[in-house]
């Protein structure tokens, strides 16, 4: 039986508002809905008066807007980023110009991939360079508010959840959604290292979760150990379907995939690869490419 995800997809919020979710976090919600942004990008606001933001978003005018306008009297201190896909850290620039500010980031797009030597294809925000580099275990502290940077590679090999000590939660960006699963696409996406961030995660007592779409996570090892186990189930449908004769991905998803639109097939295609890379790495699967690819033909290993 496949694993159940308590998803929560209802929730109260408005565009282009700086909207008050607890005394130290505020949110400003970015118009640029999607199968992957779910309504959009939280811009999360921590502090007040002199603030943090955590993934400024979009390269949109629009919700840059609404951030220098909503946030007028105040100061932008310190500009967070989870990682960096272009729903999450192009606005970045803007805003650090507007205020002068410095921004924060594991690296450049691919930063956790490049120094293993792995060639990183385009599809991020190539521009982002954080002016502070963080490591798992920095702590960064402001106005009234304090902030540890947990490195959880998997979604991206620069992600980044920043724990807010005050209020015991946690900001995981893509890496979990209270909407969604994450797509993990090779090569910067690992489905490994995604396992084990997940596995990080159970040891942290966090109480409550801020996803960058959608809204928080309040049973939070509940919900991890659930895309644990929902992770696994999704191997074992592929090793379900390797035993059934399908050897191909692309023929897989079909069948693995059945409530997902034929649009997000693409993206299923990826996260069945990560998965596949992860088997063949654990001596499960084999594969008739040096490099395991989407067109790939994969066998079980006897």
């Amino acid at each position: 039986m496949a694993t159940a995800i308590p998803f929560v997809w209802k929730y109260d919020f408005e565009y282009a508002t700086l909207e008050t979710l607890t005394p130290l976090i505020r949110r400003v919600t970015a118009r640029n809905p999607s199968g992957f942004t779910f309504h959009g990008t939280g811009t999360y606001v921590i502090g007040h008066g002199n603030v943090a933001v955590i993934d400024p978003g979009p390269l949109d005018e629009a919700h840059i807007e609404a951030l220098k306008s909503t946030l007028e009297g105040e100061t932008i201190s310190h500009i967070l980023i989870t990682h960096t896909h272009f729903d999450h850290s192009p606005a970045a620039a803007p805003l650090k110009e507007y205020w002068g500010t410095k921004t924060y980031g594991y690296g450049p797009h691919g930063a956790g991939k490049a120094e293993e030597g792995v060639k990183i294809e385009e599809g991020g925000d190539m521009d982002f360079v954080p002016d502070v580099v963080c490591k798992d275990g920095d702590v960064i502290e402001g106005d009234g508010w304090t902030i540890e940077c947990v490195h959880t590679p998997g979604h991206t090999s620069n992600h980044l959840c920043f724990a807010l000590k005050e209020e015991n939660a946690l900001f995981t960006g893509d890496h979990v959604m209270g909407w969604s699963t994450s797509v993990i696409g090779p090569p910067d996406g690992d489905m490994t290292a995604y396992m084990e961030s997940l596995e990080k995660l159970l040891k942290r007592d966090e109480d409550i979760y801020w996803p960058t779409h959608g809204t928080c996570i309040k049973e939070v090892k509940t919900f991890v150990q659930a895309f644990i186990d929902h992770r696994l189930d999704r191997e074992r449908q592929i090793l379900e379907c390797l035993g059934s004769g399908y050897s191909k991905i692309t023929d897989m998803v079909p069948v693995m995939y059945t409530e997902t639109d034929k649009a997000l097939y693409p993206a299923a295609e990826r996260s069945v690869l990560a998965a596949m890379i992860r088997m063949i790495d654990t001596g499960q699967v084999s594969c008739d490419t040096d490099e395991p690819r989407v067109s790939s033909t994969f066998t079980v290993v006897r």
